[in-house]
Order: structure tokens, then sequence, then C-alpha cells
């Protein structure tokens, strides 16, 4: 604690190593991808193997963490949740990470603890997230049935289905036996259920969702996320139908590559493109996770 007892400073317990690479992905809220996996290494002075202890007979956490890649300075008291079509709504009534103090809150569930390492899936946070602590999930305390879920009840919820081409249905054998060669075995399994539920949360940022009845709808139809050493590329055949064209397996886990390089596709002729487009930092900043 600082000298102003009004501050407060905060250093990590650990530093989340996410299957998200990249913002573009990362699901809205923990558990709607349960493939989706992480793990937490806990600093060595936390003494992690006497901290943990216990731990193993709890099957989900919560997770305090830090927004770290939310760079909006500036504070908005009411934000735009993409789910509400465009409607404005206080701050402090969405999970935006766009807060007067970029904290997150995740519930994920605990697939194993080994060697001071937990194992995690349903995250929804991407790689490299600052964790400041974490606490036991207590469904006799914790589960409300009779609570109320405000205007998140009445949102839209997406729906897409996802075909696959034959040629990336082949690259992502060989990027789950790369995965297994590497020892990854969780992650091998995972994958192709990782991929799909991603995709049908339907990940783009609104900008680039279009409306059905505008002109220039599907003016961006190329997508592309990074997970683990992989890219996945998708486009979308119609609004709500989403093929997985392509699998681009990078040289290392994540190269220090500017993922914004990435060909744009401007209208709907660029179906016949091979190159997707990551979202970048302007995108997410319109893709509030409420």
């Amino acid at each position: 604690m600082s000298s102003d007892s009004n501050e407060f400073s905060f250093t990590p317990i650990g530093i989340l190593k996410s299957c998200y690479k990249d913002k573009f992905g990362v699901p809205r809220q923990s558990g709607l991808v349960k493939a989706a996996t992480a793990r937490l290494e806990l600093r060595a002075d936390l003494q992690p193997e006497h901290a943990l202890a216990g731990l193993e007979g709890f099957s989900h956490v919560w997770l305090i963490w830090v927004f770290h890649e939310n760079r909006v300075a500036r504070y908005h008291p009411k934000v735009h949740p993409p789910r509400l079509g465009g409607e404005s709504i206080g701050v402090f009534a969405t999970r935006s990470p766009h807060r007067p103090n970029p904290i997150g809150l995740s519930l994920v569930e605990v697939v194993a603890i080994e060697d001071g390492v937990l194992f995690l899936s349903g995250v929804d946070l991407m790689d490299g997230t600052p964790i400041l602590d974490l606490k036991p999930y207590l469904p006799e305390v914790e589960n409300v049935p009779e609570a109320r879920e405000g205007w998140a009840g009445k949102a839209i919820k997406p729906a897409v289905k996802v075909v696959w081409a034959e040629s990336a249905e082949a690259e992502l054998q060989d990027w789950q036996e790369r995965l297994l060669r590497r020892g990854d075995h969780r992650e091998s399994v995972g994958l192709q259920d990782l991929i799909e539920q991603t995709i049908l949360q339907d990940p783009r940022p609104l900008v680039y969702r279009g409306d059905p009845q505008h002109e220039d709808f599907n003016r961006r139809v190329n997508h592309a996320f990074r997970l683990y050493d992989g890219d996945v590329h998708f486009r979308m055949l119609a609004e709500n139908e989403a093929e997985i064209f392509k699998i681009l397996q990078m040289n290392d886990e994540f190269p220090a590559l500017n993922l914004h390089k990435f060909a744009a596709s401007t209208n709907s002729a660029a179906t016949n493109k091979s190159e997707g487009s990551h979202g970048n930092d302007c995108d997410q900043a319109r893709n509030s996770k409420a």
C-alpha cells in the first residue's frame, strides 16, 4: 500500500499462459468456450507447493486479473456492449474492459494442478494476462439460481454455424500432431473443439459484422485469430455461417510478428482471397466484453 491510504499497488501472483495469443477471438465471458485452455504458474517466492495445498478439491476458481492490453485512458460512464446492438448502458452494469480500474473477474475450471502449475479451461483471457489473485469457487454460497441477469438476458446471443474446408481439416490434423510431438497432449486433443467453439461465439468486432440490410454487408468477409502457435482463417459464407478455410502454423509459439499486417478484405469479393484479418486495437476497443 502506498503512503496515500486510498491508493493501492499490486504485484501479480503469476502471468497467464493462454491459448489466445491476440485479443481477437477471446470469448466475451468465461465458460462460453469450455475448450479454451490456459496455464498459470505462480511466482516461486509465493511457495506454490504450499500456497496451493487443498485447492485440488475445488473444481473452479475465480481469477482476479488486469486488462493489461486496455490502452483506453479516458473514462466513459456509459459504454456500448456489442450484444446491445449499439445501445449504451452504464459501465457498472457491464463487464466492459473500459473501467476506472482495469480489473477483470473470471470463473474458470481447474483441470489439474501439477508442480505448482494450474491447468485451466473455459478461460476468457489472452496470453500474458497478469493475475492478481485466485480464490476457490464456493457453489453453496455463490450459486444463486433466482438471481436476475438484467439486460444480459435479453441481449442478442450469437449463433454461428461452422463448417470446414477439406484442406483446412488436413491442416488441423497436422497441427494436432505437431502439438503432440511437442508434448502438449491436452491442447492437441481439444484443438478442434477450441476452434469451433471460438467461432460459434462470433468473435468479429461489430464494425466487421455488418448489417444484413445495409448495402455493404459483409464488407469484411475473411478473418483470422491466433491460437497457440497457429493462425485460424475463417470467412463468413452467410450472416450466420462461417467456413474455416485455412490454418497457418507458425515457426515458434508466438513469433515477433505484427499481427495487424494481414491484408484486410474490403468487399464481398474477398471470399476469393486467401488472407484474413486479425482484429486490431481499434477494433477491440469497440468490442467490449459484456
